[in-house]
């Protein structure tokens, strides 16, 4: 059978080896300490399951009317955007999706056009380029510098503009780089972005998960030009340690917003009803859930970056936000005998059993991404191997 081009020119996922391998080795019974997880390891916070449960027993089980989201869902988007974002949006102006990842996906659908270029700074989200791909759109990318802490620069942007430019990507706090950009920063990329016809997708799914004094800004915030061509999308997997549920949302011109529910309309028909009632809970109820969790992903992101830049061929960012690190492995490579982050990943797996994730996914085959979304035990019991088996 015939499989389509579409699908045929994307990538496969370069952490499918390491992963499977992973997996195989705790089916034998191999003691594999993870640090490559993407999701919180906290559970969801009670008051929202319960939110849902009883929706559930009240039979709200049907199809969302409309599509787009329920009035009552986008109002607490709306609510959320205001008290941690500074931004005021109309419940018009929201779409509820079946996960952040949907709400990206849909907006590179309905904005791009076959050969529109979009500026993707590196280190990027793995589903950025195969999705600006999958609209016929080309990535093309920006390499942050990382003694700058990854952050892009004026000037780079300057260098990658052409008259196919037609959106920027920001994802702020990063993932995988763990940094955040400074409202300095994002108040430049707004300036630069002024008057020309480009439109910036911000990604801020991690924006209230931010540590070491840094601050979040939403580039949306910065001034009416920059608001009139942002689609800001976010959710509740990271913050409310929600994935599994599935819920995000996006904030945007109406125009824009208007386009994205007509293509949800034919694709999914909208987010589970009673997962969006869960999220209208998660946005508006009692919001210490998420200090508590901020909290402890500060004390690892401190802990695990002194312990990683202790490490011999290691240097390592200071993760200011999300819940990731992104050490540069490559003063180790030579001494190992691997040539980039997939066999190093490998080897870090098979001879010490920790798993990570290989750079090459993000762009940078220099590093890997080191998650600290685990128990400070499981982190330095897994940091201890890795930093055993770069002295053997």
């Amino acid at each position: 059978m015939r499989i389509a081009h579409r699908i045929q020119q994307l990538a496969e996922s370069a952490t499918l080896a390491v992963s499977a391998k992973a997996a195989k080795m705790k089916a034998e019974g191999i003691d594999v300490i993870s640090l490559a997880a993407g999701e919180p390891d906290f559970d969801t916070p009670e008051h929202i399951k319960e939110v849902a449960i009883q929706a559930l027993r009240n039979g709200e089980t049907k199809y969302p009317k409309p599509a787009s989201g329920l009035p009552a869902a986008k109002q607490a988007a709306c609510e959320k955007l205001k008290r941690v974002n500074g931004l005021d949006y109309d419940p018009s102006q929201i779409i509820i999706t079946a996960g952040a990842k949907n709400a990206v996906h849909m907006t590179f659908m309905s904005l791009l056009n076959p050969g529109d270029e979009v500026i993707l700074p590196v280190p990027y989200w793995v589903s950025y380029p195969e999705q600006i791909k999958l609209a016929g759109a080309v990535p093309v990318f920006v390499h942050g510098d990382e003694v700058h802490g990854f952050e892009i620069t004026v000037g780079q942007l300057e260098g990658a503009v052409t008259e196919k430019t037609r959106m920027l990507v920001l994802n702020s706090p990063s993932n995988p780089g763990g940094f955040t950009y400074s409202p300095h920063k994002i108040r430049e990329i707004a300036e630069f972005i002024r008057g020309r016809d480009i439109i910036v997708l911000s990604d801020e799914i991690y924006d209230q998960l931010v540590y070491e004094g840094a601050e979040h800004l939403s580039i949306a915030a910065t001034g009416e030009d920059a608001y009139a061509k942002t689609v800001t999308v976010s959710g509740g997997s990271k913050t409310y340690a929600m994935t599994g549920w599935r819920i995000g949302y996006a904030a945007g011109p109406p125009a824009v917003i208007k386009a994205m529910a007509k293509l949800q309309s034919q694709r999914t028909s909208g987010a589970a009803t009673f997962t969006q009632l869960a999220l209208v809970e998660a946005l508006t109820g009692d919001q210490s859930c998420v200090k508590d969790m901020r909290t402890e992903f500060a004390k690892r992101a401190a802990h695990m970056h002194q312990r990683l830049c202790a490490m011999p061929g290691i240097s390592c960012v200071q993760p200011t936000g999300a819940f990731y690190t992104f050490p540069n492995c490559l003063g180790s490579y030579e001494r190992l005998g691997v040539s980039g982050s997939i066999a190093f990943a490998q080897r870090l797996l098979e001879e010490a059993h920790v798993a990570v994730v290989p750079g090459i996914a993000f762009g940078n085959d220099a590093h890997v991404r080191v998650s600290f979304a685990t128990s400070m035990e499981r982190i330095d019991a897994g940091l201890d191997r890795m930093e055993r088996w770069l002295k053997s």
